[in-house]
């Protein structure tokens, strides 16, 4: 690896052209890391890595017969996704639809059996570190790695374990669901519609004032930083105020807390007429209640998840509401037949294509949650734009937050902002 600080062209004035790479630290190979396109910068420090492959000397006879690693190892079939590196660079225990071994993730990835429990999350939702229940977990019929399930019993020792390590993603109140017997298991009842909070429930949920009226929602990062929509915001930001803990609208209650915008960062390219890069930025002087936890991968979280929106917006009839609502949604996937032509990289839809929970006119930048597998709550989706508000077959469209990680931690220049903002 090689290390220069970097001033420019000096013979052409120009910035350096730099790709941006994501790695989390625990990566063997560039591989396993997420490159973004090239941006142009100015006197920054830039990181050089050198990458090559093994000469093949121009001839077919060294071609690997059965798996080829990333890094160009030759390894037989049966080592692969079976939570056991024989790549040396991972790539073998990645996109595995099941483990004959080891722990099979969520997002595809097999890890070794001595990495469930052990007090480091090792698999994108954490689900290697939750309790579980009989059912294995390694897509064969009988296995010793279980299902992950968070039974209620572990709710004050989980909760304890992350106030004490995190400083994000924790809800201010713990809530049990109703559940009802189908085939002998217990599942959660669905909300529909949405359903008034309980005073600080929601205590990352902020309100966006401008001029002397609330226009849109919005969620804190941590430290001194709000994510909210691009639309909400215009960069004067003596114009904003951010309102904290607030929970009706029209009332001044003790627990709410204002502060002045000191700075608007809307994304460079975003687009009023398209809605893309629907993203923006607030800077206020003090750091503030509980933050919510950015999501760092696109594949935190995938369609069929369950996650909850929150607002002052319009309801059915049309009527703004006072008292802050939330309601369940679902990450829907195939967003493009619902919104034909209209999405672009970095939108997601969320909703129920029954049309009965959806967001509205007044929700705009308010955030979509997602819980973990082990509780952990991250800022999925910024509100950005829909149709027919709560129509079926019109889900509403979010901004994909974990596609602006790299654009949060640029401009927010935020140490922090890392995974579980801590």
């Amino acid at each position: 690896n090689s290390y220069n600080r970097l001033q420019g062209d000096d013979r052409t004035g120009s910035f350096l052209p730099c790709m941006s790479v994501r790695c989390t630290g625990s990566e063997l190979s560039l591989a396993e890391c997420t490159l973004y396109a090239p941006q142009s910068v100015e006197n920054v420090e830039v990181v050089a890595v050198k990458c090559y492959t093994e000469p093949t000397n121009g001839s077919r006879q060294n071609e690997c017969p059965e798996f080829t690693c990333v890094n160009r190892k030759c390894i037989a079939w049966k080592h692969t996704c079976d939570g056991t590196d024989h790549c040396g660079d991972n790539s073998d225990e990645m996109c595995c639809k099941s483990c004959t071994n080891g722990f099979h993730c969520k997002s595809g990835v097999c890890i070794p059996s001595h990495a469930v429990q052990d007090g480091v999350r090792d698999c994108l939702g954490g689900e290697d570190e939750v309790h579980t229940d009989e059912k294995n977990n390694t897509g064969t019929d009988a296995g010793r790695y279980p299902v992950y399930s968070n039974p209620l019993g572990d709710i004050q020792y989980t909760r304890n374990y992350k106030e004490n390590q995190l400083e994000c993603g924790i809800p201010n109140m713990e809530y049990v669901y109703r559940t009802e017997e189908e085939n002998g298991h217990g599942r959660r009842k669905r909300v529909v519609g949405g359903e008034e909070t309980l005073p600080t429930q929601i205590q990352w949920q902020v309100a966006i004032q401008e001029a002397d009226r609330i226009t849109c929602g919005g969620v804190y990062l941590g430290g001194c930083w709000v994510l909210t929509a691009a639309r909400c915001v215009k960069p004067k930001p003596q114009n904003f105020k951010v309102k904290f803990s607030l929970w009706k609208k029209h009332f001044r209650q003790q627990t709410s807390d204002i502060a002045r915008v000191k700075n608007i960062i809307i994304h460079e390219d975003y687009n009023s007429r398209t809605h893309q890069n629907d993203i923006a930025l607030c800077l206020h002087p003090n750091p503030a209640v509980r933050a919510v936890c950015l999501p760092w991968s696109p594949l935190q979280f995938q369609p069929g998840d369950n996650c909850t929106i929150s607002g002052w917006g319009k309801n059915r009839e049309g009527r703004s509401t006072n008292i802050l609502n939330w309601a369940n949604v679902t990450i829907i996937a195939g967003c493009s037949q619902y919104h034909s032509g209209r999405i672009s990289e970095g939108m997601e839809c969320a909703g129920d294509l029954s049309g009965s929970v959806d967001f509205c006119q007044g929700d705009t930048g308010g955030p979509l949650v997602c819980e973990d597998a082990s509780g952990l709550s991250f800022v999925w989706g910024i509100m950005s734009w829909g149709e027919k508000c709560g129509e079926a077959n019109y889900p509403g469209v979010y901004t994909k937050v974990s596609h602006y990680f790299e654009w949060i931690r640029f401009h927010t220049g935020w140490s922090a902002v890392t995974k579980f903002n801590h």
